[in-house]
């Protein structure tokens, strides 16, 4: 086969890899460079910037502007994904016929464009996007928001059947798989793509634990206020909440505990440093959607992982934390990991687990076939 080329229309750009979404798209793309596919991305930007990394790993980058103006409000479409259609993106997908990767429900505008008919067309599912927005609304006390991200979800949930225009649907979990499988065609489960090469869990014994994640997200916040107000408190062990976009009833919360830190707007790099120090990773969530990428650095990079049941939902992972859903028995969990080193059998487990489903290389390998 001659070297193959791929277009990838990505949500946002995917460069600092440094949230859920484009973590996914950025180690996609790497992973399909590194197998010789010669990527043609192009990125709507709305305050991220051109990013020269992307450059490096990419045959050509493009980026157009996203329009975030609140008129696309009233539109009949999801504004997620009104926002982004561009005249532009198409003139310059027309002027070849390589295949079209498009990166989530939100980069569909132009999935069904007639221009773009005959071409082979592909959708890398990150969510069930209307179960995802429903849960945003469920998690949001402000009134603007929620009734957006009601309106939002319902938009996405009728919006959803442009998939059927798509050859192929690439589904990050076992649970959207058959989600998926229920309403459209040719579902394939493609594992989320993740910046560990291999399993590297620490010796020793860590001396606190840790939740991370955008905290701006009410999700987030929500598991947050959960941790520091029901699991830790007048618990005998250090925790740290790492994140941007802290809500000030969180930080009212932490400044009240007296074994409570937060650490606001540090580098990814030193996330995964406090992944890799922590003795306890604790990743309570309250929306069971898609794969959570904090999950798998946390397998991969770090000692013992406690969730509830909503975070491993689906995954294939559940056998690889220890899974409570109420906060004594986390409580419990917690205090009985916290002088114990990770290591043994359950490490053995997790290597294996982990090395047959989230090879970044064969994932990308699995993509190649479904697109050629």
């Amino acid at each position: 086969m001659a070297e193959p080329h791929l277009h990838i229309v990505s949500f946002d750009v995917p460069w600092p890899a440094d949230y859920g979404g484009v973590i996914d798209v950025y180690y996609k793309v790497k992973a399909l460079a590194e197998i010789g596919v010669r990527v043609h991305l192009h990125c709507f930007e709305y305050g991220r910037g051109e990013a020269a990394e992307l450059s490096a790993i990419c045959e050509s980058v493009h980026y157009y502007k996203r329009d975030t103006g609140k008129h696309q409000l009233l539109s009949s479409l999801p504004y997620v994904v009104v926002s982004r259609r561009s005249e532009e993106l198409v003139d310059r997908l027309c002027r070849d016929r390589h295949p079209v990767l498009f990166e989530g429900l939100h980069s569909c505008f132009h999935l069904g464009d007639p221009r773009l008919a005959g071409r082979k067309r592909i959708v890398r599912a990150h969510n069930v996007e209307h179960d995802y927005y429903e849960a945003l609304a469920q998690a949001e006390s402000g009134t603007f928001k929620r009734a957006y991200f009601t309106q939002e979800a319902r938009k996405l949930r009728k919006f959803e059947t442009v998939l059927s225009e798509a050859g192929a649907i690439l589904a990050i979990s076992p649970g959207d798989q058959r989600y998926f499988a229920m309403h459209f065609r040719n579902v394939v489960h493609v594992p989320a793509f993740h910046p560990s090469a291999r399993v590297d869990v620490p010796p020793g014994v860590g001396d606190f634990c840790l939740y991370h994640g955008a905290l701006s997200v009410p999700e987030n916040d929500k598991a947050a206020l959960f941790l520091v107000n029901e699991v830790f408190r007048g618990l005998p062990v250090p925790l740290v909440i790492a994140g941007r976009g802290a809500s000030p009833e969180l930080r009212s919360a932490v400044a009240r505990a007296n074994n409570v830190k937060l650490r606001e707007n540090i580098p990814t790099a030193e996330i995964t440093n406090l992944v890799r120090a922590a003795q306890v990773n604790v990743l309570p969530t309250f929306q069971a959607t898609g794969i959570k990428l904090k999950l798998l650095l946390c397998l991969f990079q770090g000692r013992h992982v406690v969730c509830n049941t909503p975070m491993v939902q689906d995954t294939g992972l559940e056998s690889l934390c220890r899974v409570h859903d109420d906060p004594e028995t986390m409580r419990l969990s917690i205090q009985a990991c916290m002088a114990q080193p990770a290591g043994g059998a359950q490490l053995e487990e997790r290597v294996r687990v982990l090395d047959r489903r989230f090879c970044n290389r064969r994932n990308a390998q699995a993509i190649l076939a479904v697109v050629y």
